[in-house]
């Protein structure tokens, strides 16, 4: 069934981009992201047509969308050299004032849940949460790592995952009742410690494969795979015992993007040469697209009938069949980067 159409209020009143007048919005889109022309694109999914492309500033690297679709994130990456995420209204299909992280710098890595933008800062070595009801940032937490940067967190905001490209780990960060740790070795207790207000983190940093980058939690929240550019494997984390149950010899270096299919059946790991799928049950490649130079974000449709890798050399999106694993279309967006999907 086509997504149900909405119009955007008001729409009409601003010139975006070269749009005179902004289109409709169906009730799911695509977000692309273009490096080269410092835009977001809102894309319909159904015909693939562009309906708007809307300014996010310098180097835009990853794209997230609230829960209600109302609203897009932007992280402004620079390699540390700047330190905004910029927000976009996708009903007005305008870009809001950008959000200032001071000393939180070269943002990367983003993802919304329990109401509140959560976010890398490589250069700062953290992680920090962004409330947007009240419009400032809400916590901050080190992670004493090389890199820090792509970041997936669980629904409920207790336990968090992000790559540390450098350092070439994975930490998993766990929510506590009370406070994480305890006395030194050989020192009595002195009592119970007051906990933090909120409650505090326990951080375990688990080694993986050089140039840890791009990851993926499967759909049962049970694993965690960690494509290593620099080695060109996978490393196959299993979360509740924290450590590496496998590394498989995936043949994928270069590669900074993996995700998994909403089934969780297969996961598409893009090293910049080809798009590569591996079934998950068996661990092993099961095709190589050696056509599709899959060198950014990839993104699910959530029915899970199509993908969406951005080729960034060749200046496209290609949207890939997950029946077939075929590619079946293109969306030309120069250097596309990072993709979300949006529903309102």
């Amino acid at each position: 069934m086509k997504p149900s159409l909405r119009w955007a209020p008001g729409a009409c009143l601003a010139i975006i981009a070269g749009w005179a007048c902004a289109q409709t919005i169906p009730g799911a889109v695509l977000l692309v992201l273009s490096k080269q022309d410092h835009t977001l694109a809102i894309v319909d999914p159904a015909d693939l047509h562009l309906i708007a492309r809307i300014p996010v500033g310098d180097d835009p690297h990853e794209v997230v969308a609230s829960t209600d679709g109302s609203t897009a994130y932007v992280s402004n990456y620079g390699f540390g050299a700047f330190h905004t995420i910029t927000p976009v209204d996708l009903v007005a299909q305008k870009a809001l004032p950008v959000i200032d992280l001071g000393a939180l710098r070269g943002p990367h890595g983003l993802a919304f849940q329990q109401g509140k933008l959560w976010f890398t800062a490589e250069a700062a070595k953290a992680i920090g949460s962004y409330d947007p009801a009240i419009a400032k940032i809400d916590w901050i937490m080190g992670t004493g790592q090389n890199r820090t940067h792509m970041l997936y967190v669980f629904p409920d905001a207790k336990r968090i995952l992000t790559t540390n490209v450098n350092s070439a780990t994975l930490t998993i960060l766990e929510k506590t009742e009370g406070r994480a740790g305890g006395p030194p070795p050989g020192m009595p207790p002195p009592g119970p410690p007051p906990a933090p207000p909120g409650g505090d983190w326990l951080l375990t940093v688990i080694p993986v494969g050089r140039g840890s980058e791009g990851f993926d939690v499967s759909p049962d929240g049970k694993e965690a795979w960690v494509a290593n550019a620099g080695d060109g494997t996978v490393s196959v984390i299993d979360i509740g015992a924290k450590k590496v149950t496998a590394t498989l010899a995936a043949n994928v270096p270069g590669a900074n993007r993996l995700k998994f299919t909403p089934n969780g059946k297969i996961a598409l790991i893009t090293p910049g040469s080809a798009l590569v799928i591996f079934d998950t049950a068996t661990r092993k490649e099961v095709k190589r697209l050696p056509s599709v130079h899959g060198s950014g974000g990839i993104q699910m449709q959530p029915d899970g009938a199509r993908a969406y890798v951005a080729c960034g050399r060749d200046g496209y999106v290609a949207v890939i069949d997950l029946n077939t694993l075929e590619m079946v279309g293109k969306i030309d967006v120069a250097s596309p980067d990072g993709l979300a999907w949006a529903v309102q």
